[in-house]
């Protein structure tokens, strides 16, 4: 049986200051559907079921992104943590 090829997605907290970039930023690194509604429930729909794993997002410099994005990065990690509880093949870091 062939390994799978983990997809790496590395977001820059230092640049991601809303949902928006956010979305921005996962959409240029993984191979999001052009239906993606570019919302929280759209965002959990995608990365639970329509990426393929292993999947790896990794968040540097996070605490940029949390002074910035306030509640709304409790929300995405949140989902991401959860993601991680649902799929055995993807991995969250913060950094």
């Amino acid at each position: 049986m062939p390994v799978k090829r983990v997809k790496h997605c590395t977001i820059s907290g230092r640049a991601v200051h809303s949902l928006d970039e956010l979305y921005d930023e996962i959409a240029r690194q993984l191979p999001l559907p052009d239906y993606f509604g570019r919302n929280l429930d759209a965002l959990w729909d995608v990365l639970s079921t329509d990426i393929e794993g292993p999947v790896e997002l990794i968040w540097e410099d996070s605490e940029h992104s949390k002074r910035s994005m306030g509640k709304d990065y409790e929300r995405v990690v949140a989902l991401l943590k959860d993601l991680t509880e649902e799929r055995e093949d993807f991995r969250i870091v913060f950094r």
